[in-house]
């Protein structure tokens, strides 16, 4: 039994999502010894070097930083060895081989955005939206070699609204992360935690009324064919497309040969009537696209070429082909 305080702990992560994590374990008065993030890249118009948001976080806080170009290279494993690490932490990160992940004494924890075995992979946030799941959470594991399948140490759910979109959950989900992160690390710690291992099937039949679902959803990786609107499918899945893509990479269809990305739109309640076009607007408040039940009320949007802006304020501008 360790103080948290004294445990070693190196820190791997890179978008803003895992900024919550680092921060809270810093807050809490964790020892992060090293920071592992993605090497700067140029980005933007002056293709100029940006630094990833654990990055930045990091040399605010004098925090010590690697960026490998390759996690098997062996300069870098002997810069990492040396750190005499106790614990890892991974959010929001590359996959590690096992010469990293199975370094420290205690091993490596992973934050991942779902209660697995639910949605394991790439995307579980938007995959959960896009499915319509009224609830999810965060899960700490122990981190192994098939991706997403280690040992369970704590996790914590909480609902998805009806409207709420991938970005309103990635919100709720870092911060409820952030904390559950902090609870482990004391877990580990103390020696209080049980690991469990994850289930390869979920229960069916009567077993499965207790079960929070009998069938096993995965988290693919989000490609550009998954992101275009099939307006032959009701109006419930496209409303649940267009929030589970939004803010990124955005789900998307044509408008008079333009691609028009939906970032925020509601469910219509309006009788559906015939019409000619695939969609309904009066140039002025509104713009709707008929399902196959009825109609998505587009609310905020963005024209191929043109900037993100609100349904009024693009049909002031628009002039549709006739």
């Amino acid at each position: 039994m360790k103080d948290f305080k004294d445990l070693r702990i190196v820190f791997m992560g890179t978008p803003e999502f895992a900024v919550a994590s680092l921060d809270a374990l810093v807050k809490a008065g964790c020892n992060i010894v090293g920071v592992i993030t993605a090497p700067d890249k140029p980005a933007g118009r002056g293709m100029t070097m940006q630094q990833s948001a654990v990055k930045k976080y990091a040399v605010e806080n004098n925090l010590y930083i690697l960026q490998p170009e390759k996690l098997k290279d062996t300069a870098f494993l002997g810069e990492l060895k040396s750190l005499n690490t106790d614990l890892q932490i991974v959010v929001a990160f590359r996959m590690l081989p096992e010469a990293v992940w199975n370094m420290p004494p205690m091993g490596s924890v992973n934050l991942h955005g779902s209660l697995l075995p639910q949605y394991r992979g790439a995307a579980p946030i938007n995959w959960a939206v896009i499915n319509d799941e009224k609830q999810t959470g965060v899960t700490t594991f122990k981190l192994k070699h098939e991706i997403d399948t280690g040992d369970i140490l704590l996790q914590e759910s909480f609902p998805i609204g009806e409207n709420d979109s991938a970005g309103d959950v990635h919100d709720k989900m870092k911060e409820i992360g952030a904390n559950l992160l902090v609870k482990t690390v004391k877990g580990l710690a103390n020696d209080t935690l049980k690991e469990t291992p994850q289930l390869s099937t979920l229960p069916t039949g009567r077993q499965a009324l207790n079960s929070q679902q009998s069938t096993l959803h995965h988290a693919p990786k989000i490609f550009t064919e998954t992101c275009k609107i099939d307006f032959a499918k009701s109006v419930t899945e496209v409303h649940n497309l267009i929030r589970g893509l939004s803010p990124f990479p955005g789900a998307f269809t044509f408008l008079d040969g333009k691609m028009l990305k939906i970032y925020k739109a509601a469910i219509s309640k309006d009788d559906l009537p015939h019409i000619n076009k695939p969609y309904k607007t009066d140039e002025k408040t509104f713009l709707q696209f008929a399902c196959a039940d009825g109609f998505i009320d587009v609310q905020e949007l963005q024209l191929e070429g043109k900037k993100k802006m609100n349904i009024q304020d693009f049909l002031r501008g628009y002039r549709f082909a006739k």
